[in-house]
């Protein structure tokens, strides 16, 4: 018992240090899901209800954040835009339906922006967006990502299969009537540095990874960091928790 008591008290110790330290400097994206009330049980990890989303929105707000896109993020990066003092970007990975039945409803109220990561191989799927889903939300401000065509982790495939995910994905949603696509993410967080030349080749602009964090203009922008908003347990603390945990994770490896 000794031993478990002292553990918690340097626990408790390290991160009092953790917090005493300057704040780093740099904003999170936060990586979101699912937002609806009936998510599949499998999935109910990945799911924030939407009377939760809506609380973390208002949250962010009442502590003054601006959400951004990442288009935005790059021109800020080459001096075409002034991020606000607070800046955050909400994105959300792989196309749910849920996505812009519930979420955006919500985002809207909030006059929010955010970045919605699609799966093509998956469009008109049931439980995932269809194509026309996907325009409005483009024509609507909601600035829209590819997520592969078929979700395979990029670093264990072959040269062909990470060029076929990453360009067909890009070319399918152009010729589909979107505007062009600059911005990925990872899935399963997975990459390498053949899949980053690919996306540079390609023409993508920005990159999102599962990797902890926050992200200045001096990131690098194909290894992006996120935080992970999960389905909360206790509420609006662990939304503040997890915000927190993009800022203890910098202070762990400012120079990473």
């Amino acid at each position: 018992m000794r031993l478990i008591g002292a553990f918690f008290l340097l626990v408790a110790i390290f991160i009092s240090i953790l917090l005493a330290l300057p704040s780093p400097e740099g904003f999170p994206i936060l990586e979101y899901h699912m937002v609806t009330d009936n998510p599949p049980p499998e999935s109910e990890v990945y799911n924030v209800p939407p009377e939760e989303f809506d609380a973390q929105l208002d949250y962010l707000q009442q502590n003054d954040y601006t959400t951004i896109t990442l288009h935005e993020f790059m021109l800020a990066k080459h001096g075409k835009f002034n991020l606000p003092p607070k800046p955050i970007i909400l994105t959300f990975d792989d196309g749910y339906e849920n996505v812009y039945t519930e979420m955006l409803p919500i985002l809207e109220a909030h006059k929010m922006k955010a970045v919605v990561y699609v799966i093509t191989n998956e469009l008109g799927k049931p439980g995932y967006l269809t194509l026309e889903q996907v325009k409005d939300m483009q024509r609507r401000g909601i600035e829209i990502g590819s997520h592969t065509a078929d979700h395979l982790p990029l670093d264990t495939e072959g040269a062909e299969m990470q060029l076929h995910q990453v360009r067909d994905s890009r070319i399918f949603l152009h010729w589909s009537g979107l505007e062009p696509v600059y911005a990925f993410s990872y899935p399963n967080g997975a990459y390498n540095s053949d899949v980053i030349e690919i996306l540079k080749r390609e023409k993508y602009l920005t990159a999102v990874t599962g990797d902890v964090g926050l992200n200045t203009l001096k990131s690098d922008p194909y290894t992006l960091k996120r935080v992970h908003i999960r389905n909360p347990h206790f509420g609006i603390t662990e939304f503040k928790w997890r915000l927190m945990k993009a800022e203890l994770a910098e202070k762990l490896t400012p120079n990473f």
